[in-house]
C-alpha cells in the first residue's frame, strides 16, 4: 500500500478519536463538562486538556515544529502532578476546545509535511527517536483510549453513550430496556461471583 494511504488511513482514525471526544461536550453545562466523576477526578473537559498537550507535543515539538501558542507548564514538568487532566475555573472550555482545534491543525500540517518513516525527538523516555507512524499509532491509542474514559463520564452524567451523536454503535433500546439489560448482567455476576 502507498504511504498516502497508510497516512490517510492514520489521519482518518485520529479524527475519528477527536471528534468522539468533542462530542461528549455537547449540550452541557459548565459543572458538568468538568465535575470529577471518578476517584481519581476523571472529567470530561479535562480528557480534552490532557489530549491537547499530548498532540502539541507529540506532533509538534518532537518533530522541530513547536505549536506556536505557550506551551502549557506541565508538558516542561512545571506544574503540579495532573494539571492537564482538569480545567481551572478560569480556564473556558471555548479556551481548551478552540486550543484543541488549532493544535489539531497544526499536528495535521505536520503530518502532511512528512513521509511516515521521518523521525522525531521525544523529550522523555527511554526511547526518544520515534518515526512519524509510531507517534501517529500512539496518539491514535492514546485519544480512543481517553475517548473510553469520556465514554463513562459522560454516561454518568446524563446517560448518553456511544461513539457518535446518533448512537449508531449501540444497542438500541430505551431506559427501561436499559435498566433490565443493566439489571440480566447483576444478575449474572451475582450467580458467578456465588452471591444467590
Amino acid at each position: 500500500m502507498a504511504e498516502t494511504d497508510d497516512k490517510t488511513d492514520l489521519r482518518i482514525y485520529l479524527q475519528d478519536a477527536r471528534d468522539a471526544l468533542l462530542w461528549k461536550l455537547d449540550g452541557l453545562p459548565e459543572y458538568d463538562l468538568r465535575r470529577p466523576l471518578t476517584p481519581t477526578g476523571t472529567n470530561l473537559l479535562g480528557l480534552v486538556k490532557h489530549v491537547t498537550g499530548a498532540e502539541a507535543l507529540y506532533l509538534g515539538e518532537t518533530f522541530g515544529r513547536p505549536f506556536p501558542e505557550p506551551t502549557p507548564l506541565w508538558i516542561l514538568g512545571q506544574a503540579e502532578p495532573n494539571a492537564d487532566l482538569w480545567a481551572r475555573a478560569d480556564e473556558t472550555t471555548e479556551e481548551i476546545v478552540g486550543r484543541y482545534r488549532r493544535v489539531w491543525a497544526h499536528a495535521d500540517a505536520t503530518v502532511e509535511a512528512l513521509p511516515l518513516d521521518a523521525t522525531g525527538e521525544l523529550p522523555f523516555g527511554d526511547r526518544p527517536r520515534q518515526t512519524l507512524h509510531r507517534v501517529l499509532v500512539h496518539l491514535i491509542a492514546e485519544t480512543h483510549r481517553h475517548v473510553g474514559h469520556a465514554d463513562l463520564v459522560r454516561e454518568l452524567v446524563d446517560g448518553a453513550s456511544g461513539q457518535r451523536p446518533d448512537g449508531a454503535n449501540t444497542a438500541e433500546g430505551d431506559a427501561h430496556w436499559w435498566q433490565a439489560h443493566r439489571d440480566r448482567v447483576e444478575q449474572a455476576a451475582r450467580e458467578a461471583g456465588g452471591l444467590v
